[in-house]
Formats: C-alpha cells, structure tokens, sequence
C-alpha cells in the first residue's frame, strides 16, 4: 500500500510544485516506486517532469471526469518517474466537480485503484484552497506544507492549518501534517531565523531539519524539463532534496516501528 502525500500551501510562489518534482525524484533515486500527480491546472509539474502539457492524450481531468482509468492516463518521464499529468482542461474540473455526488472524495475512487503500484503517491496541490487541492487532502495520509520563512507565510499557514483540521475532523481522519519544509532558505537573514525558530516552537518535529536553499540550478532546471536531480546532481539544491526523501523515510521507518512495537 502507498503512503499518499499533498504537497500544499495556498500562498503562491513557495516552491510546491519545485518540492513535489524534486521530491518524487529524489524517492526514485532511494529505489521506491513513485508516482507524482500534477493536480494544478497550470501544469508546472508535468513540464518540469518533461512531459509536453499541450502534447497529452489524457490528463488527470480525464481520470477525475472518469473519461479513462488512472493507469491509462499515467505516463512515464524523461526521468524514469510515473506521472498522472496536467494541463489547463483541469480548470473546467472543478466546476464539473461541485455537480458530482461525493465531489471530494474522487481522487480517493481513483487512487485506490493504483494503490499498491507504488510505494510513494506525491500530489502537487494548486496554490488555492479549492475544491482540487481538498480532492488531495482528503486522499492523502499526510501533508507536506513547503514555506518560505517570512511574515506573510505564517498568517497563511494558520488558514491551511484550519483546513487540515476540518477535513481531519469529518472527511479524512488518517490526514495529518507530514512535515513542514522551509525553502528559499537564507540563514543571513535575521527574519528567516526569526520565523523558523517560530515554527519549531510551534510545530516542533514535525519542521523538517532539511532546509532547501536558495540555488540557481534549482531554478534553472524546471526550464529543462527535468529535475535538479538529473540536471546538475552535484548541486545544492539536489543534495538538499536528497536529505529531504532521506529524513522522511527515516520518520517513516520509525513511526511504523512504533505501530508494529
């Protein structure tokens, strides 16, 4: 069975779908199965996969519309990683959506049938609280919430937070906050330090020790369709990414030590 992983955080710009893409690569590179959904409309994960959004035959829409099966809309990378892509015919779901019986639970109907093809299910979330990225939270068994250590980031995340909790409560009580990954790190800032010590207070283990720094290569490899991982290894940014899959399946190896203790 797959541990199922939403990549959220409504503010724009804080590097989701750079964490979803790097981290599903960096989960291959340990040997797991992986399977990354692009579930934003825009379709920045599938591009950065480098797979063409203009050049599909079927996309996650026609998985959610139950046009086609998950399977036949899968589609491997450039990189070896299995991708249920995105385009923008995903906007005109969400409003098909809120005519369907049991509109929040789709995506759930449509993973449990590639369950256990995979040992890592990662989903790029849309940076809005809508109906898509729900979809993803009431799927998932965990949330990753990637943030950038500044002012506006913690009044943003105390609105996740609240939608966490509500569907938590009522739609999915598995659903938990994996961890929280501060990116676009800067230690010489005063405020980075500041905020980050503020999550740790709050949050505590589950703030990720891993940091992902600020890197060009970083931001220069999505242009090339690829992850940083395959487009320059050596970088800091790759080696952060690596540290992030490495700590997750650390925690994750310890908490199913406990369940089985």
């Amino acid at each position: 069975m797959s541990r199922i992983l939403a990549i959220a955080n409504q503010k724009g710009g804080v590097g989701k779908t750079t964490t979803s893409v790097n981290l599903a690569a960096s989960l291959q590179a340990t040997r797991r199965r992986v399977l990354l959904i692009d579930l934003d409309p825009q379709g920045n994960a599938t591009m950065g996969s480098g797979v063409d959004k203009a050049d599909l035959e079927r996309s996650i829409y026609d998985v959610l519309m139950k046009e086609c099966t998950a399977r036949e809309a899968i589609v491997e990378t450039p990189g070896g990683c299995h991708l249920l892509p995105a385009n923008g015919d995903l906007t005109a779901a969400e409003i098909a959506l809120l005519n369907v019986e049991n509109r929040e639970q789709r995506l759930k109907e449509v993973l449990a049938s590639v369950d256990e093809d995979y040992d890592y299910i990662v989903i790029d979330c849309p940076p809005s609280l809508n109906m898509l990225t729900i979809n993803a939270l009431v799927a998932s068994h965990g949330v990753i919430i990637p943030m950038q250590c500044e002012y506006y980031a913690l009044e943003g995340l105390s609105a996740l937070m609240d939608t966490i909790g509500a569907i938590s409560a009522t739609a999915n009580p598995e659903l938990q906050i994996e961890g929280i990954l501060r990116t676009m790190y800067d230690p010489r800032s005063k405020l980075t330090l500041e905020v980050s010590g503020q999550l740790f207070t709050h949050f505590g283990d589950k703030v990720y020790r891993t940091v992902v720094p600020r890197n060009i290569r970083l931001a220069e490899a999505p242009s090339y369709g690829m992850p940083v991982l395959q487009y320059d290894k050596q970088s800091r940014g790759a080696v952060a990414y690596l540290a992030l899959a490495g700590e997750m399946l650390r925690r994750n190896e310890q908490l199913q030590a406990k369940q089985q203790a």
